[in-house]
């Protein structure tokens, strides 16, 4: 190899080494013809109103949507106290989209929400969700507060407990 190959060899390699390395893919993300549609899609497919919307799952479905995301004064009962399902349409009101974004990335929030997954979204979905839910419009009340371990809730609640099941007597 003669010195010259060896210095454009040498300069090929010291290139490659110092050259910035291709951005990695941005996380996928819904596209719909605007934000508050894309927001409305990942409401429904996300399961958003299964606990945000009183009566949803027992409606099929079919609960209007002028009447969704207003919380549920049902609770969810488990190890971690009861947690009550939070009247989105108030809370978007009641903070900026940046706000939002940063709630859903970094609050500890209580079973069955589903951090695990909302706090990977793509920040443009979770902007989508808070324009869809804003649009709403505000409705409805504050969800009760929730309650700690140990303490049993008096109102309404479905329990997430696991249940042993007694074996069959035979």
């Amino acid at each position: 190899m003669t010195n010259r190959m060896a210095v454009a060899l040498g300069c090929a390699v010291l290139a490659a080494a110092c050259s910035p390395k291709p951005a990695a893919p941005s996380a996928p993300q819904v596209v719909a013809a605007t934000q508050v549609e894309a927001g409305r899609y990942l409401a429904l497919v996300g399961g958003c109103n299964d606990c945000h919307t009183p009566g949803y799952n027992q409606s099929g479905g079919t609960t209007p949507e002028a009447d969704r995301m207003t919380g549920n004064p049902v609770g969810y009962h488990g190890p971690w106290g009861t947690a009550y399902a939070g009247n989105l349409r108030l809370l978007a009101q009641s903070m900026t989209e940046d706000g939002w974004v940063a709630r859903m990335r970094d609050t500890k929030m209580l079973p069955p929400m589903p951090v695990q997954n909302t706090s990977k979204m793509n920040e443009a979905d979770l902007r989508a969700l808070y324009q869809y839910i804003r649009s709403l419009g505000p409705k409805g009340e504050p969800e009760p507060e929730n309650l700690p371990p140990g303490v049993v809730p008096t109102a309404p609640y479905e329990s997430m407990l696991p249940t042993i099941p007694k074996p069959a007597a035979g």
